[in-house]
């Protein structure tokens, strides 16, 4: 049953003002946490809609969502093009000096024969920010030409799955770990690119902070992109009953008329639930949880210094930043590179175990359990920013030099894994399999209400 368009709706955030007369245009939409159909009413700049069942975000409409994100996305490829051409620090001891860009620690990575770390650092700190970057300003001002390529609809949904990839702000506190581990050792001096970087962090958050997708993608449907005429009334009358699916990437309603298809808006393949998520979950999570053993074991680096040294953990890293009296970095260190990774298995077995057992309760503390595992594995690479620092830095010969072990590699498989088992799975699975065993059924996906 649809409701009325103002039914149990609420408009959050911010007071309706007179003479505005812009506002986002009434949508069907399936909240990408609980899979409840829901319409999300016209909003006003500076509101938001929650999901009725479980109070995920829908929508947040915003001023200029388009103009203000572009001017923003430009400077940021600026800054990036600025960290990437200088120098990010130099240090010296006894008389030698060395540098070190944003280059250097991949470098580094590979003369030592871990080309796998060399490849994720360089596609984390430069690859994917600058993909991410480009391809947004492309969109924004494909927009705004006369005619806009058709292709930009691709291109737009690449920077969605490019986001959890750029890790600029995951990099900056690696820098900072070893800025704390160098102090002692050399004398530092801080280059110009690693002031263009804590600019560009902010940038690129202000940048996605003041981006609103939704109106992107309502853009190219305006603009014609796709050529397909989107009847979204007839959707919303017909769904859900009809096997409405909502697309994992645009999010847009529709109904899917054979076996492969595909979303009209972004191209996308259409599923009402990730394919095979749940298996693939599980084995990457298994995976993830072999290697965490090596990780913690083996040692992720080797400090030498007059041709003598021992090879130090992860755990041996965070004893030195305790016996330093460095207790905040101490704690962020084991925090992120040993607490946040076992945290993310056990959070993960969690959730697909209760999917496997259809628990009822507290599902909507477990819906926000998933967001935040997946929100926080991507800073477990820390430690190896971290590394990739120090290795590039500290080369002075048989004076002082430090160099990466083995088990670097283990653990930066241990955080690629648990990202990529927490994107596989769909939280919405675990709704519709309490909707199956009790009374949550009354609240499952085969209603529809708006959003408030």
């Amino acid at each position: 049953m649809v409701t009325s368009a103002t039914a149990d709706c609420f408009v959050a955030d911010r007071k309706v003002e007179a003479g505005e007369p812009w506002r986002t245009p009434m949508r069907l939409c399936e909240c990408p946490n609980c899979g409840q159909f829901q319409i999300v009413p016209p909003l006003l700049p500076g509101t938001s809609a929650r999901c009725l069942r479980c109070d995920g975000l829908l929508r947040r409409a915003l001023q200029d969502p388009l103009g203000r994100a572009l001017a923003l996305n430009l400077a940021a490829l600026s800054l990036l093009g600025i960290a990437c051409l200088m120098p990010l620090m130099a240090v010296s001891t006894a008389g030698m000096v060395r540098s070190a860009n944003l280059f250097s620690g991949p470098q580094g990575m590979g003369r030592s024969g871990l080309w796998e770390l060399s490849v994720v650092v360089l596609f984390t700190t430069v690859a994917a920010p600058v993909l991410k970057l480009l391809a947004m300003a492309y969109v924004l001002i494909g927009l705004r030409l006369r005619r806009p390529p058709r292709h930009v609809r691709r291109v737009f949904a690449m920077v969605e799955r490019l986001r959890p990839w750029s890790m600029i702000e995951v990099f900056l506190l690696g820098v900072l770990v070893a800025y704390t581990k160098l102090i002692d050792l050399a004398h530092i001096e801080i280059g110009v690119a690693l002031y263009a970087l804590g600019l560009l962090m902010l940038t690129m958050i202000a940048a996605q902070a003041v981006l609103d997708p939704q109106a992107v993608w309502e853009e190219m449907e305006r603009r014609g992109v796709p050529d397909a005429t989107l009847d979204h009334a007839a959707v919303a009358l017909a769904a859900p009953g009809a096997g409405a699916v909502g697309c994992h990437t645009c999010g847009l309603v529709s109904l899917p008329h054979g076996h492969d298809d595909r979303c009209p808006r972004c191209g996308g393949a259409l599923h009402p639930r990730k394919p095979n998520g749940v298996g693939r979950a599980w084995a990457l999570l298994i995976a993830a949880a072999i290697l965490y053993i090596p990780a913690n074991t083996y040692p992720v680096l080797q400090f030498i210094q007059f041709g003598s040294g021992a090879p130090s953990t992860i755990l041996g890293g965070v004893v030195e930043l305790l016996d330093s009296g460095l207790y905040p970095l101490a704690a962020l260190v084991f925090f992120a590179s040993v607490a946040v990774p076992l945290l993310k298995v056990i959070g993960l077995a969690v959730l697909l175990v209760s999917y496997r057992l259809g628990w009822e309760a507290r599902l909507r503390d477990r819906t926000r359990l998933y967001f935040v595992v997946n929100a926080i594995g991507r800073w477990s690479m820390i430690d190896i920013f971290m590394e990739t620092i120090l290795v590039a830095l500290v080369q002075f010969g048989s004076v002082v030099s430090i160099e990466p072990g083995v088990g670097a590699v283990a653990f930066c498989a241990v955080v690629i894994l648990t990202m990529l088992a927490a994107e596989s799975f769909d939280p919405r699975l675990m709704w519709d399999a309490a909707g199956r065993n009790g009374p949550a059924a009354a609240a499952t996906h085969g209603g529809m209400r708006t959003a408030r």
